[in-house]
């Protein structure tokens, strides 16, 4: 971890000061958090530097391989699309991602460890004594920022929480000291512990959240950022009543006026720069908590600088936005598409690229020598919007069997995206029961927007009505979230299996057509299959971590099945 790291280097540096000087230097050269202010600088240092929007959206479903020949990729990208276990380090590798996660984690303990040397307290058991001495929202920010990071460590690498299963799969530490060890030696626990003690620090947080001392609530734990998190959490660990109650108090009693403002992002021009860097601006009401990230992922993605593993418009047309949906679209063509929907995004094709671009996340360039050309690439990202909030209890709704309320919600999110002309009137929940329950599951070769859903948890109540509702709320989900990262959650959550197919040019298909089928199927991720947990940092299981397990076999008859398209556009 980047924590044990940065405390050797910290020895190492001890060894350098002179004996005079050595009792007045912290023990291990960390700065002496000792007022209200330097704790909530500490925090400020709390949100990760580096994101999981790169590998969460290039290991899910919303990207397809365009051609074995096609250049536009990388070895990290190539580790990342077959979900194999990463060795490419990146400012986009877990590896980064883990080590920033918990060094996060570490500066929350340590201003926890400066709230008790200022109150005179021990622990978070004493939290009454801490908000009676004036430091309750900066403990509340600390927890939150603790619970964060474990949620998302626990999501990347290890197996999806459930009920069934949970109590044995293997979780991550937990930190909650500061770390004062040279070599500490960590035990992994069960992602059922790790889930526990995430949600006793979130519920204390959110009792004391406070939006009164920060200077850019935006870009900290705001109270409503507090409750979509809880919403999210709860709704993970199948606690459907919490998560209700939790989107509610995010999103208030008219939802529709904090969701995204999709109507006016849809007038602005069809530019990467203007519609993503509108779209990441924490003055909208939908963006509850920003995160910047040194990252290139708005080049790979939303540019699109990859374009061997591309979110296709084969893709999009038969699963995604352009695919026919529930609010009774008959599309005739892409141009006609592009007038109903809000949130259009950009179609790039040629001979050999083909791409849908989602303008969300921008990729903004910091260069350190204009004249080499060099620096850093940047992203900011909404870890936490309104839309996904109502979305969310929407989804929990289903599992209570509140059928009506979830439709509510879903008209609402529906009528911030399609333009009237082609949302004439609210849906029912008949309405989406009969359209879903008429679709087939997609396959590799026939796609579709509705997946079979393998959830640990019973989906199949009141005669398919609950399990149509849920491919609802996820194909709706998975819209809203491109280029989000969050898909690969949902893909966990309900064992959505992942087919990793070879699209290849159809020379027949017309100047506008979806010019990509598919060819060939490559791998399927299937609902046991261990590649669902991303694989521990390396460096950290050399240092003696336990790795996740990895099967040793890939099944050989899911390999090379091409159909009857040409292996190149002759």
């Amino acid at each position: 971890m980047k924590t044990r790291y940065i405390f050797a280097a910290s020895l190492m540096l001890l060894g350098l000061v002179s004996c005079d000087k050595f009792l007045d230097t912290m023990p291990d050269n960390r700065a002496e958090v000792n007022s209200a202010s330097k704790i909530r600088a500490l925090l400020s240092s709390g949100y990760p530097a580096n994101t999981y929007l790169t590998f969460n959206e290039y290991m899910s479903d919303n990207v397809d391989n365009l051609g074995d020949d096609n250049p536009g990729t990388n070895r990290f990208m190539d580790q990342i699309y077959t979900w194999s276990d990463v060795t490419e380090e990146t400012n986009d590798s877990p590896t980064n991602f883990w080590g920033e996660s918990y060094l996060c984690i570490a500066h929350a303990n340590q201003a926890l460890d400066a709230i008790y040397d200022l109150t005179g307290t021990s622990s978070i058991a004493e939290a009454d004594a801490i908000v009676a001495a004036g430091y309750g929202a900066e403990m509340a920010e600390a927890l939150l920022i603790r619970a964060y990071n474990h949620f998302m460590l626990v999501n990347e690498f290890c197996l999806n929480y459930n009920t069934q299963t949970s109590s044995k799969d293997l979780g991550i530490p937990y930190m909650e000291e500061v770390e004062l060890e040279l070599n500490p030696k960590y035990e992994r626990g069960t992602v059922a512990e790790v889930y526990e003690k995430i949600q006793r620090d979130l519920e204390l947080g959110l009792k004391y959240v406070s939006d009164g001392y920060y200077q850019v609530p935006k870009y900290h734990f705001n109270t409503r950022a507090a409750w979509a998190f809880a919403a999210r959490f709860y709704l993970y660990s199948e606690q459907w009543d919490k998560a209700v109650e939790a989107a509610t108090k995010c999103v208030g009693s008219e939802p529709s006026s904090s969701l995204r403002d999709w109507q006016s992002i849809g007038k602005l021009e069809r530019d990467r720069d203007v519609r993503s860097y509108e779209f990441v601006k924490s003055k909208y009401a939908a963006n509850l908590l920003m995160l910047t990230s040194y990252s290139a992922f708005g080049y790979y993605f939303c540019y699109p600088g990859i374009t061997k593993y591309s979110h296709n418009s084969y893709l999009s047309f038969t699963e995604v936005g352009y695919a026919k949906n529930v609010w009774g679209n008959e599309q005739t063509g892409w141009r006609n598409v592009s007038d109903w929907y809000y949130m259009s995004p950009e179609w790039y094709n040629g001979a050999t690229f083909d791409c849908i671009a989602y303008f969300k996340i921008p990729y903004m360039f910091e260069y350190t020598d204009p004249v080499a050309r060099i620096g850093y690439a940047h992203a900011v990202c909404p870890a936490f919007t309104t839309d996904e909030a109502l979305l969310n209890r929407a989804e929990a709704n289903v599992m209570l069997h509140n059928y009506d309320a979830a439709t509510a919600d879903i008209n609402i999110y529906i009528k911030s995206v399609i333009k009237p002309t082609y949302f004439k009137k609210d849906l029912t929940t008949e309405d989406i029961v009969a359209f879903y329950s008429a679709i087939e599951n997609g396959t590799w070769d026939k796609p579709t927007i509705k997946k079979k859903l393998n959830p640990a948890f019973n989906i199949g109540a009141d005669k398919g009505i609950q399990e149509s509702m849920i491919q609802c709320v996820l194909g709706l989900k998975r819209m809203d979230q491109m280029a989000q990262g969050l898909r690969w959650f949902d893909i966990k959550r309900y064992g959505i299996e992942i087919w990793r197919r070879t699209l290849q040019p159809d020379p027949k298909a017309g100047q506008y057509d979806a010019a990509f089928k598919p060819y060939r199927l490559d791998d399927v991720l299937t609902v046991d299959d261990p590649r669902r947990a991303m694989q521990i940092p390396q460096d950290v299981v050399s240092a003696g971590f336990k790795p996740n397990p990895r099967a040793t076999d890939k099944p050989a008859e899911i390999v090379h099945q091409p159909k009857s398209l040409p292996v190149s556009n002759q």
